[in-house]
């Protein structure tokens, strides 16, 4: 599942050579040249990450992510720091304010694109292209297919879109439980205005599916609380 990426930087050149590296990995570039800009764009869409440059016009990186960590709505968003200064100080200081990871200027794709990787797959999991197996139940991001295995066979399993997108969080968050906004914030987006209860058919719909290969009670109700996915039998 494609992430979106806000990127913060004031220089033009590099911010379209961080916005191609995005694109080329898969995800979506949002940019920002100053923080003014970077609030206008958080206030009609939340990324799954930040990308944000240490030295801004009026407000500097490590204020703006300090201030991103102070605020419900934004404290969640992982945050990447691209900095020219390699000092260990300088690192430590983006790291207690909240900051997940940072960059050297200057930096390979490479590098970068392997830190955005880590970064989400330690904080959304379910952005990245990893496969995924739980009871023999597999799923790759990459190539969007589905396969269970039963008693020595396997069987395709064709998803819609949202099915495919529940289930890939689901088993990117195997175990924990989540409760119908979770998964509407997650899955759908916190922009997207639907009710509670569309989560219930899509889960309905969801069952159905796994059904073919007999994995339908791998997605588990909690009862007051939400669903999960778990490998554990229920009691």
């Amino acid at each position: 599942m494609p992430a979106n990426i806000l990127v913060i930087e004031d220089e033009p050149a590099i911010q379209e050579l961080l916005a191609l590296n995005i694109t080329q990995a898969g995800h979506n570039a949002l940019r920002a040249l100053s923080v003014e800009h970077a609030q206008e764009l958080l206030r009609n869409t939340l990324p799954d990450l930040i990308l944000l440059d240490w030295m801004l016009p009026g407000m500097s990186g490590i204020e703006y992510a300090r201030r991103l960590k102070s605020e419900a709505v934004t404290k969640a968003i992982p945050i990447i720091m691209l900095t020219a200064r390699g000092d260990e100080y300088d690192k430590v200081r983006g790291l207690e304010v909240g900051a997940d990871d940072y960059v050297t200027k200057p930096f390979s794709p490479r590098e970068l694109n392997a830190r955005i990787k880590a970064v989400l797959r330690r904080r959304a999991p379910q952005m990245t292209d990893d496969p995924i197996e739980i009871a023999g139940l597999a799923l790759d991001p990459s190539t969007h297919r589905v396969v269970g295995n039963h008693m020595g066979s396997s069987t395709n399993i064709d998803l819609g879109p949202t099915e495919f997108r529940l289930l890939h969080f689901f088993m990117s968050n195997a175990e924990r439980v989540h409760t119908r906004s979770q998964l509407l914030d997650k899955v759908w987006g916190d922009r997207v205005f639907v009710e509670d209860r569309t989560v219930d058919v899509h889960i309905r719909r969801l069952r159905n599916c796994l059904s073919v290969s007999g994995h339908q009670d791998l997605i588990q109700t909690v009862r007051g609380s939400g669903y999960r996915l778990s490998a554990v039998k229920e009691s």
